[in-house]
Protein backbone atom coordinates (compact mmCIF):
# COMPACT_ATOMS: atom_id res chain seq x y z
CA UNK A 1 0.00 0.00 0.00
CA UNK A 2 2.58 2.74 1.00
CA UNK A 3 4.35 1.89 -3.05
CA UNK A 4 0.62 2.59 -4.22
CA UNK A 5 0.02 5.91 -2.20
CA UNK A 6 3.65 7.10 -3.30
CA UNK A 7 2.76 6.61 -6.79
CA UNK A 8 -0.74 7.58 -6.72
CA UNK A 9 0.03 10.75 -4.34
CA UNK A 10 -1.95 9.91 -1.69
CA UNK A 11 -1.63 8.89 1.64
CA UNK A 12 -2.14 5.96 3.04
CA UNK A 13 -4.68 7.30 5.35
CA UNK A 14 -6.78 8.32 2.05
CA UNK A 15 -6.46 4.77 0.70
CA UNK A 16 -7.71 3.23 3.98
CA UNK A 17 -10.99 5.59 3.77
CA UNK A 18 -11.84 4.70 0.16
CA UNK A 19 -11.67 1.06 1.07
CA UNK A 20 -13.49 1.36 4.31
CA UNK A 21 -16.22 3.20 1.98
CA UNK A 22 -16.10 0.76 -0.52
CA UNK A 23 -14.57 3.54 -3.09
CA UNK A 24 -11.92 1.45 -3.49
CA UNK A 25 -11.55 -1.97 -2.25
CA UNK A 26 -7.77 -3.65 -2.93
CA UNK A 27 -8.41 -7.24 -4.47
CA UNK A 28 -6.56 -9.38 -2.08
CA UNK A 29 -3.85 -8.78 0.91
CA UNK A 30 -0.78 -10.02 1.47
CA UNK A 31 -0.12 -13.31 4.40
CA UNK A 32 1.04 -10.47 6.65
CA UNK A 33 -2.12 -8.50 5.75
CA UNK A 34 -1.84 -6.20 3.66
CA UNK A 35 -3.44 -3.99 1.16
CA UNK A 36 -2.66 -5.65 -2.65
CA UNK A 37 -3.69 -3.42 -5.81
CA UNK A 38 -4.06 -5.13 -9.18
CA UNK A 39 -4.04 -3.50 -12.55
CA UNK A 40 -7.84 -3.00 -12.37
CA UNK A 41 -7.37 -1.18 -9.06
CA UNK A 42 -5.22 0.47 -9.94
CA UNK A 43 -6.68 1.77 -13.12
CA UNK A 44 -9.97 2.60 -10.88
CA UNK A 45 -7.59 4.20 -8.40
CA UNK A 46 -6.53 7.08 -11.36
CA UNK A 47 -10.24 7.60 -12.47
CA UNK A 48 -11.09 8.49 -8.30
CA UNK A 49 -8.33 11.08 -9.06
CA UNK A 50 -9.19 12.68 -12.06
CA UNK A 51 -13.08 12.75 -10.61
CA UNK A 52 -11.12 14.05 -7.51
CA UNK A 53 -9.47 16.74 -9.37
CA UNK A 54 -12.21 18.06 -10.94
CA UNK A 55 -13.87 18.35 -7.71
CA UNK A 56 -16.14 15.75 -8.23
CA UNK A 57 -17.93 14.85 -3.98
CA UNK A 58 -16.56 11.36 -3.14
CA UNK A 59 -20.17 9.92 -3.56
CA UNK A 60 -21.08 11.58 -6.68
CA UNK A 61 -17.67 8.97 -8.09
CA UNK A 62 -19.09 6.31 -6.48
CA UNK A 63 -22.47 6.34 -8.34
CA UNK A 64 -20.33 6.91 -11.75
CA UNK A 65 -17.91 4.08 -11.42
CA UNK A 66 -20.69 1.85 -10.10
CA UNK A 67 -22.45 2.06 -13.28
CA UNK A 68 -21.92 -1.61 -14.51
CA UNK A 69 -22.20 -0.73 -18.28
CA UNK A 70 -19.97 2.43 -18.05
CA UNK A 71 -16.24 1.38 -20.55
CA UNK A 72 -12.85 2.99 -19.69
CA UNK A 73 -13.65 5.04 -22.80
CA UNK A 74 -16.56 6.38 -21.25
CA UNK A 75 -14.79 7.59 -18.17
CA UNK A 76 -12.27 9.14 -20.59
CA UNK A 77 -15.13 10.95 -22.61
CA UNK A 78 -16.41 12.06 -19.65
CA UNK A 79 -13.26 13.44 -17.69
CA UNK A 80 -12.43 15.33 -21.08
CA UNK A 81 -15.50 16.75 -21.34
CA UNK A 82 -15.48 17.76 -17.64
CA UNK A 83 -11.78 19.01 -18.02
CA UNK A 84 -12.62 21.21 -21.21
CA UNK A 85 -15.87 22.95 -19.05
CA UNK A 86 -13.10 23.44 -16.43
CA UNK A 87 -11.03 24.85 -18.71
CA UNK A 88 -13.57 26.91 -20.37
CA UNK A 89 -13.98 28.71 -16.88
CA UNK A 90 -10.85 28.88 -15.61
CA UNK A 91 -10.26 30.64 -19.33
CA UNK A 92 -12.91 32.79 -18.88
CA UNK A 93 -12.12 33.74 -15.37
CA UNK A 94 -8.16 34.34 -16.03
CA UNK A 95 -9.52 36.77 -19.16
CA UNK A 96 -11.89 38.71 -16.42
CA UNK A 97 -8.70 38.93 -13.76
CA UNK A 98 -6.54 40.16 -17.08
CA UNK A 99 -8.76 42.54 -17.71
CA UNK A 100 -9.67 43.89 -14.02
CA UNK A 101 -5.23 44.18 -13.82
CA UNK A 102 -4.56 45.62 -17.35
CA UNK A 103 -7.93 48.63 -16.02
CA UNK A 104 -5.67 49.01 -12.78
CA UNK A 105 -2.55 48.87 -14.39
CA UNK A 106 -3.83 51.71 -16.81
CA UNK A 107 -5.75 53.64 -14.57
CA UNK A 108 -8.92 53.20 -15.17
CA UNK A 109 -11.25 52.12 -12.47
CA UNK A 110 -14.34 52.65 -14.67
CA UNK A 111 -17.13 50.29 -15.76
CA UNK A 112 -17.53 50.60 -19.77
CA UNK A 113 -20.80 52.09 -18.72
CA UNK A 114 -19.68 54.53 -16.31
CA UNK A 115 -16.52 55.39 -19.05
CA UNK A 116 -18.96 56.15 -21.90
CA UNK A 117 -21.25 58.04 -19.77
CA UNK A 118 -18.48 60.43 -18.93
CA UNK A 119 -16.20 60.68 -22.01
CA UNK A 120 -18.64 59.41 -24.42
CA UNK A 121 -16.73 55.89 -25.14
CA UNK A 122 -16.04 52.54 -23.63
CA UNK A 123 -12.35 52.12 -25.30
CA UNK A 124 -10.45 53.75 -22.64
CA UNK A 125 -7.94 51.15 -22.38
CA UNK A 126 -7.09 50.45 -25.84
CA UNK A 127 -5.79 54.13 -25.71
CA UNK A 128 -4.42 53.49 -22.17
CA UNK A 129 -2.69 50.66 -23.74
CA UNK A 130 -1.58 52.38 -26.92
CA UNK A 131 -0.32 55.55 -24.08
CA UNK A 132 1.54 52.87 -22.34
CA UNK A 133 3.21 51.74 -25.31
CA UNK A 134 4.56 54.75 -26.81
CA UNK A 135 5.29 56.08 -23.73
CA UNK A 136 5.61 53.33 -21.03
CA UNK A 137 9.41 53.49 -20.30
CA UNK A 138 8.73 57.17 -19.54
CA UNK A 139 8.81 58.22 -16.12
CA UNK A 140 5.94 60.80 -16.55
CA UNK A 141 3.52 57.71 -17.62
CA UNK A 142 3.99 55.43 -14.75
CA UNK A 143 3.65 58.44 -12.44
CA UNK A 144 0.18 59.23 -14.37
CA UNK A 145 -0.59 55.52 -14.19
CA UNK A 146 -0.49 55.30 -10.53
CA UNK A 147 -2.41 58.62 -9.41
CA UNK A 148 -5.14 57.75 -12.08
CA UNK A 149 -5.42 54.17 -10.64
CA UNK A 150 -7.20 55.32 -7.43
CA UNK A 151 -9.20 57.97 -9.20
CA UNK A 152 -13.31 58.00 -8.86
CA UNK A 153 -16.16 58.38 -11.07
CA UNK A 154 -16.50 61.22 -8.83
CA UNK A 155 -12.40 62.08 -10.36
CA UNK A 156 -12.90 61.47 -13.60
CA UNK A 157 -16.08 63.79 -14.07
CA UNK A 158 -13.91 66.61 -12.58
CA UNK A 159 -11.05 65.85 -14.60
CA UNK A 160 -13.52 66.35 -17.76
CA UNK A 161 -15.19 68.95 -16.75
CA UNK A 162 -11.82 71.11 -16.45
CA UNK A 163 -10.84 69.51 -19.63
CA UNK A 164 -14.12 70.33 -21.63
CA UNK A 165 -14.11 74.13 -19.95
CA UNK A 166 -10.14 74.70 -20.74
CA UNK A 167 -11.05 73.59 -24.25
CA UNK A 168 -14.12 75.72 -24.72
CA UNK A 169 -11.95 78.80 -23.20
CA UNK A 170 -9.24 77.93 -26.49
CA UNK A 171 -12.35 78.12 -28.49
CA UNK A 172 -13.94 81.19 -27.65
CA UNK A 173 -10.46 83.23 -27.66
CA UNK A 174 -9.76 81.51 -31.19
CA UNK A 175 -13.62 82.76 -32.51
CA UNK A 176 -12.75 86.28 -31.24
CA UNK A 177 -9.76 86.59 -32.73
CA UNK A 178 -7.24 86.69 -29.48
CA UNK A 179 -3.54 86.00 -30.63
CA UNK A 180 -1.77 83.01 -29.06
CA UNK A 181 0.90 84.84 -27.41
CA UNK A 182 -1.74 87.51 -25.95
CA UNK A 183 -2.32 87.55 -22.41
CA UNK A 184 -5.97 85.39 -22.32
CA UNK A 185 -4.83 82.58 -24.58
CA UNK A 186 -1.36 82.17 -22.34
CA UNK A 187 -3.34 82.25 -18.91
CA UNK A 188 -5.25 79.16 -20.39
CA UNK A 189 -2.32 77.30 -21.26
CA UNK A 190 -1.10 78.04 -17.88
CA UNK A 191 -4.28 76.20 -16.93
CA UNK A 192 -3.83 73.44 -19.17
CA UNK A 193 -0.52 72.51 -17.52
CA UNK A 194 -1.61 73.20 -13.94
CA UNK A 195 -4.68 71.08 -15.08
CA UNK A 196 -2.18 68.05 -16.08
CA UNK A 197 0.03 68.93 -13.05
CA UNK A 198 -2.89 68.33 -10.81
CA UNK A 199 -4.09 65.14 -11.98
CA UNK A 200 -1.25 63.23 -14.08
CA UNK A 201 1.82 64.07 -13.35
CA UNK A 202 3.98 67.09 -12.78
CA UNK A 203 4.27 69.18 -15.59
CA UNK A 204 6.87 71.89 -16.03
CA UNK A 205 7.14 74.45 -18.29
CA UNK A 206 9.85 72.36 -19.95
CA UNK A 207 7.26 69.09 -20.71
CA UNK A 208 4.03 71.35 -21.16
CA UNK A 209 5.98 72.53 -24.08
CA UNK A 210 7.24 69.14 -24.99
CA UNK A 211 3.31 67.94 -25.18
CA UNK A 212 2.55 71.17 -27.35
CA UNK A 213 5.16 69.71 -30.20
CA UNK A 214 2.87 66.28 -30.18
CA UNK A 215 -0.46 68.58 -30.86
CA UNK A 216 1.54 70.33 -34.40
CA UNK A 217 3.65 66.82 -35.57
CA UNK A 218 1.33 63.96 -34.73
CA UNK A 219 -1.59 63.80 -37.25
CA UNK A 220 -4.05 62.32 -35.10
CA UNK A 221 -3.85 64.76 -32.65
CA UNK A 222 -3.89 67.47 -34.79
CA UNK A 223 -7.50 66.37 -35.71
CA UNK A 224 -8.57 65.50 -32.58
CA UNK A 225 -7.85 68.69 -31.59
CA UNK A 226 -8.61 70.64 -34.83
CA UNK A 227 -12.07 68.80 -34.60
CA UNK A 228 -12.96 71.45 -31.96
CA UNK A 229 -11.80 74.51 -33.94
CA UNK A 230 -9.69 75.60 -36.94
CA UNK A 231 -6.48 76.21 -36.60
CA UNK A 232 -7.12 74.68 -32.48
CA UNK A 233 -3.99 72.43 -32.70
CA UNK A 234 -1.35 75.45 -34.18
CA UNK A 235 -3.18 77.76 -31.75
CA UNK A 236 -2.58 75.49 -28.58
CA UNK A 237 1.11 75.27 -29.22
CA UNK A 238 1.46 78.46 -30.00
CA UNK A 239 0.15 79.53 -26.54
CA UNK A 240 1.85 77.06 -24.71
CA UNK A 241 4.81 78.27 -26.30
CA UNK A 242 4.18 81.44 -25.64
CA UNK A 243 3.15 80.65 -21.82
CA UNK A 244 6.67 78.93 -21.20
CA UNK A 245 8.17 81.57 -22.78
CA UNK A 246 6.77 84.59 -20.92
CA UNK A 247 7.13 82.59 -17.62
CA UNK A 248 10.68 81.01 -18.25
Amino acid sequence: MGEVARLSGVSVRTLHHYDAIGLLTPSGRSEAGYRLYSATDLARLRRILVYRELELGLEGIRQILADPDARAADHLRRQHRLLRDRRSRIDELLGAIEHEMEAHEMGIALTPEEQFEIFGTDRLEEHAAEAKEKWGDEDTWRESARRTAAYTKDDWTRIKAEADANIQGFVRAIEAGLPADGPEARALAEEHRRHLDRWFYPCTLHAHRGLAALYVSDPRYTAQWDAAAPGFSRYVHDAILANASGSA
